[in-house]
């Protein structure tokens, strides 16, 4: 029950002990139901016929599909208590300690950090690939859409190093996907770097030539990570939300690693797209947990009109120019 009041909590904008239409839609959509489906879903977890949605029926409703996940959400209530304990004991111990102790609580602080973040992107992973084979389940196979970028210099020759998946449970989603004819994941990823290609091409005004196939071997930290954000922002907080923008992208450039950010909005629409452009993984990854990244996302939560869509790439870092100019 206390996961669905904080459920309940954080959807719930108006403060009224309940969740309207729209604040369901808003903390529900996931950008694979369409607003029928969403809508039947409220109607049907509303049992009481108020054209509301409370504690008790989220409970009632999500109780009965729970599965394996009710462990899950037990264990998770009981590591935020375990942690909570633990920071308190810290507070009070720590300026006592000695400096070995001190090394040790330090340490220990920032290893639970990484086992949460590891546990947090293969979470992520299994997120991304259950949406995207539920998105070609109902439409088909879709060709994925091509990142809009700008490379400064002149440069031909290029060749694309796929990336490789590093979650294991990304690699269990994707195999499983592929034997069933759902996800088809080298195709697509073939025809990203074919359209990439010609992307680069037209952008330098230059004719298409191919090349033998050549073999590349690259460490680990030569390729450079390309994010994409795309964030549909309510018409009425649009001013609010490019303040929030302007001020994430500030301390964003600012940071260690950040290599560039743009950002596009969509023609007659208030539909955002974010380039960041990162030195590797590991340094976005540690971006994301920076104070202002995670208030830039809270604040998305009243911002956005559905959740925002992340998609990552890594390319050759030999791509990279640093432009001075």
């Amino acid at each position: 029950m206390s996961i669905f009041i904080d459920i309940l909590r954080r959807a719930d904008k108006n403060d009224d002990g309940k969740l309207s239409f729209d604040e369901f839609k808003a903390y529900f959509s996931d950008g694979v139901l369409t607003a029928e489906e969403l809508k039947e879903l409220f109607h049907t977890i509303d049992t009481h016929n108020t054209d509301n949605v409370d504690t008790d029926e989220l409970c009632e409703y999500f109780s009965q599909h729970l599965g394996e996940y009710e462990n899950v959400l037990a264990a998770l209530e009981d590591l935020n208590l375990s942690i909570l304990k633990a920071m308190d004991k810290t507070k009070k111990d720590y300026q006592e300690s000695t400096h070995l102790e001190q090394f040790v609580t330090r340490f220990l602080l920032k290893e639970t950090t990484n086992q949460l973040h590891s546990l947090q992107s293969s979470l992520e992973c299994a997120m991304e690939t259950t949406a995207e084979q539920t998105r070609q389940e109902k439409q088909g196979p879709v060709k994925p859409d091509v990142l809009s970028i700008q490379w400064s210099g002149r440069r031909s020759n290029r060749r694309l190093q796929r990336n490789s998946i590093d979650s294991p449970l990304i690699k269990t989603f994707c195999l499983c996907a592929s034997a069933a004819g759902v996800y088809e994941e080298d195709s697509q990823w073939m025809t990203q770097v074919n359209r990439l290609q010609k992307l680069i091409d037209r952008l330098e005004q230059k004719e298409i030539r191919l090349e033998p196939v050549e073999e590349e071997v690259l460490e680990s930290k030569s390729h450079i990570l390309i994010v994409q954000r795309q964030l549909a922002v309510l018409d009425e907080e649009l001013e609010e939300f490019r303040a929030a923008l302007r001020q994430y992208m500030d301390c964003a450039c600012a940071q260690t690693g950040c290599l560039h950010i743009s950002v596009q909005r969509l023609a007659n629409e208030s539909r955002f797209i974010l380039y960041e452009f990162w030195e590797h993984n590991n340094v976005w990854k540690n971006h994301l947990q920076t104070n202002y990244s995670k208030t830039f996302q809270r604040g998305n939560v009243d911002f956005l009109e559905t959740p925002e869509i992340i998609t990552t790439m890594l390319v050759p870092a030999s791509w990279w120019v640093l432009n001075n100019n």
